[in-house]
């Protein structure tokens, strides 16, 4: 399926995202900031970004941004907890696929992973 560079600051959710991504097929690989997912995007290749978008250090619009010059047709989810925050997120970013405000259901964020490379196949 698709190789998924996850950034999420909290500890407990993390994993559950990541299982619940894997358990989908897909290869996850998980980090607790934005900070630590770059160099992720510098060696490998990656199919689609999630990420949350309050993290400290680098927060997920600084990610994506600096994702999509490194890649432009990567597709972007984000995941948040701040709805006003998310709105700002649409705009700050080109090629946001989904915002998923949490607490969300994990088959929502498997759905939307599969709809945003569905997205990217057509394209």
């Amino acid at each position: 399926m698709a190789r998924i560079l996850l950034a999420e600051d909290d500890d407990n959710l993390r994993p559950f995202l990541a299982r619940s991504l894997e358990n989908a097929g897909h290869e996850v690989l998980a980090f607790s900031d934005g900070e630590d997912a770059l160099p992720a995007l510098n060696v490998g290749e990656v199919d689609i970004l999630i990420s949350d978008l309050v993290m400290p250090g680098m927060n997920g619009i600084e990610l994506a941004r600096y994702a999509r010059e490194k890649k432009p047709e990567l597709p972007v989810i984000f995941i948040t907890g701040f709805s006003a925050v998310a709105m700002e997120a649409l705009d700050a970013v080109d090629g946001v696929s989904k915002v998923l405000s949490k607490p969300f259901h994990l088959n929502s964020l498997v759905d939307a992973v599969q709809n945003a490379l569905e997205d990217r196949a057509i394209s």
